[in-house]
């Protein structure tokens, strides 16, 4: 029976009816897992973008820690920097290319990423430029732009701009530390930034008297140094001098507390302003940023006979009453060392030796004591490892491992070749054989406050063992005392004061081979000699002078300079000697640049200053330079037009020795001490197979010897 179409009509009424409450019901469903994916699951982020589009949220930067000298001077501090900011919601579409073009001409910008940054209105702000000039600010403030205005932020400032560069170092434009201190301490220096969270409206205004949340930045901690900031300014005065008078490549130089291991002064020119660090130049920067005086090992050649002076005397190997014979050199392993001097003695005791720097003093010392025990000393004095004065980039120096060293060997490290140092490990060293016999651990940083005046480090002097005896050091001190009285020190000398020290020079290699003409020439001297309390070491790297190279006449007037300044700033009194009047002031050195040599030791004599002059003719230079303040009495090294030079020399020919079988430190030396230079060809490490001209060829001083070195055990 068929179905009526009324009926057929309501049943297809209801299933449209049906399928529309399933529809709305799985929509409903489908509203209601989302609402509770928003409400629930993603509630978090949802609510964070709504208060993100309702609030702005600023960064209040930190103020950075001071870094301060150990009177509390100011080193490193955060000043207040404007910062040009713009609010693109702000700024009327139709004057944005015209903004952009004002502020790109003002503050030296293109003029196309400013108008980038100032269209882009997905942001609420956008830095334009940051830590802008004073007419920067002035020029900008003056145009009154539309949705420009400025944001103040802090500034790492150097108010003594090179003053102790290498050792402070810098840090970005967003103060975070990249080289030296600044990077060593970043973490006690940086602080924790805080916040400020305001109510805007849809522009991105900040709404007034609406919610406001601000969170507290904690400000960085004061770091406190040992660096006494007048003692650094008399180093660093007394460097330029020297780097400029000696037209060094580099020089480097230290302060130290020798009964302490505090650091008062440690600097490396050349170097540049803090403030403006050239940033352009990355390859430059990072050799200017680089603390040679921790960083670089060189070969410390006569200041290391310190070293081996105490070791022999305290292993009693050697004696104040021995006696040393030097005929030019020793013989050892087949192999001639000669000594630097030609004024040979047959006999001298053990502190002429040391007045003289006598290599073959030491030669025969290091050979008493032999590989363990001099070893075991070079141990003891910190060598071969780092002080860890708590500054990065510290190395360790070079020692050789002690199964390689052959007696030769031995000898050549007993005069300061064929071991390699960094300064801060020669100070420290030395001031141990001074002080008393305590090595100190050597430090720069005396404690680091927060801000709250909580103590977070605190460092004092320590010592990290006894490596002499009281008497030994005495000793040694004493000895050293007559280097400057007596001896190849007397550049050092200060009138009314003991002052001890050594002098370095060493030779330089390049590709295993020695450099021709490339020498370091040290000092190390410290006073007073019979208390000890301040040392300094300078080190010049490749001075370039028309005469021969000697730290006597390099680096001890700077040292002299430096340890005056520095015990008159500490108030330490002269005591004068009987073979002083005691009446000495202090005299201001004359310019005596241009004048004959007759001229200048006469403004010298009618100023109660004494001389050395390196060479003839007329003065070029002169150290101390003109102005400086000196004792009375003083010598005044007299750099001259022309080198001085010895006729028999010049006119007598020079025979050819036999280098055969030698290698080339040795050939080196053999043919440096008759006045010939040499070049070398083949394996540098190898021993001479073949020279050019052969032995017995007369040549004239000055002439070159080429020679062909080759492995043993090559078979070729």
């Amino acid at each position: 029976m068929p179905v009526p179409k009324h009926k057929e009509g309501r049943k297809q009424t209801n299933r449209r009816l049906l399928g529309t409450l399933i529809g709305f019901a799985f929509l409903s469903c489908m509203l209601l897992v989302r609402l509770a994916v928003v409400q629930v699951f993603n509630s978090e982020f949802y609510q964070a973008k709504a208060i993100g589009q309702w609030t702005s949220d600023t960064m209040v930067a930190a103020k950075r820690g001071r870094i301060v000298d150990e009177k509390g001077i100011p080193l490193a501090q955060s000043i207040t920097a404007q910062t040009v900011i713009a609010k693109p919601n702000l700024i009327p579409v139709e004057k944005r290319e015209d903004t952009a073009r004002k502020l790109a001409d003002k503050l030296q910008l293109n003029y196309e990423d400013v108008l980038k940054k100032i269209s882009d209105k997905n942001i609420s702000y956008v830095n334009i430029k940051r830590q802008i000039s004073d007419e920067e600010f002035v020029s900008i403030q003056e145009l009154r732009l539309p949705g420009v205005n400025f944001t103040v932020e802090p500034k790492r400032s150097y108010p003594r701009l090179e003053l102790a560069e290498q050792l402070l170092g810098y840090t970005d434009i967003d103060g975070k530390g990249q080289e030296g201190l600044e990077a060593r301490y970043d973490k006690y220096l940086s602080g924790t930034p805080g916040r400020t969270i305001n109510e805007i409206d849809s522009a991105g205004r900040t709404i007034e008297n609406g919610a406001s949340q601000p969170i507290t930045a904690v400000n960085g901690a004061q770091v406190k140094l040992t660096i006494d900031a007048v003692v650094q300014l008399f180093l660093e005065n007394a460097l330029k001098d020297c780097y400029t008078v000696n037209n060094a490549k580099s020089v480097q130089g230290i302060v130290m507390n020798c009964k302490t291991g505090a650091i008062l002064g440690m600097a490396t020119l050349p170097s540049f302003d803090l403030n403006a660090p050239p940033r352009h130049d990355l390859e430059s920067l990072r050799a200017l940023s680089r603390n040679r005086v921790i960083a670089d090992a060189y070969e410390p050649g006569s200041t290391f006979k310190i070293i081996t002076l105490a070791a022999g005397l305290e292993a009693g190997v050697t004696k104040e009453s021995d006696h040393f014979s030097c005929n030019g050199g020793r013989t050892i392993d087949g192999e001639f060392i000669k000594c630097w001097s030609r004024n040979h003695k047959a006999s001298q005791t053990l502190a002429e030796g040391v007045q003289n720097s006598c290599n073959p003093v030491f030669m025969d010392i290091a050979g008493r004591l032999g590989t363990d025990r001099f070893y075991q000393a070079i141990e003891n004095f910190g060598f071969g490892q780092l002080t860890n004065v708590k500054l990065t980039g510290e190395a360790g120096g070079i020692v050789r491992n002690p199964k390689q060293i052959r007696n030769v060997d031995l000898a050549r490290i007993g005069f300061g070749q064929s071991i390699a140092v960094t300064p801060i490990q020669l100070a420290t060293a030395v001031s141990a054989c001074v002080n008393g016999g305590k090595l100190m651990q050597p430090y720069v940083v005396s404690e680091i406050v927060g801000e709250d005046g909580t103590v977070l480090e605190k460092n004092e002097p320590t010592v990290v063992r006894e490596v002499l005896s009281e008497q030994t050091s005495k000793l040694v001190a004493s000895m050293l005392e007559g280097v400057v009285r007596d001896g190849s020190g007397r550049n050092c000398y200060i009138p009314g004061y003991h002052v001890g020290g050594k002098t370095g020079t060493a030779q330089k290699y390049e590709n295993g081979r020695i450099a021709q003409g490339k020498n370091v020439a040290s000092f190390i001297g410290f006073a007073p000699a019979d208390d000890p309390q301040f040392l300094v070491l300078v080190v010049v790297d490749e001075p370039n002078i028309r005469s021969q190279v000697f730290g006597s006449t390099v680096a001890a007037p700077t040292v002299r300079s430096v340890l005056y300044d520095t015990l008159r700033q500490y108030n330490v009194v002269p005591r004068y000697d009987e073979s002083e009047d005691g009446t000495h002031t202090d005299v201001k050195v004359p310019d005596l640049r241009g004048l004959s040599f007759d001229e200048a030791k006469h403004v010298l004599q009618e100023n109660h200053l004494s001389y050395e002059a390196d060479g003839v003719g007329n003065v070029i230079n002169q150290a101390p330079f003109p102005d400086a303040i000196v004792p009375e009495k003083s010598g005044i090294l007299l750099y001259m037009s022309m080198p001085e030079v010895d006729e028999a020399e010049t006119m007598e020919p020079i025979v050819v020795p036999n280098l055969t079988h030698k290698n080339l430190a040795s050939a080196y030396s053999e043919l440096d001490e008759l006045g010939l230079r040499i070049e070398a060809k083949g394996d540098k490490l190898g021993r001479v197979v073949l020279q050019e001209p052969g032995y017995g060829a007369r040549l004239t001083p000055g002439a070159t010897v080429e020679v062909t070195l080759r492995n043993a055990y090559d078979g070729n």
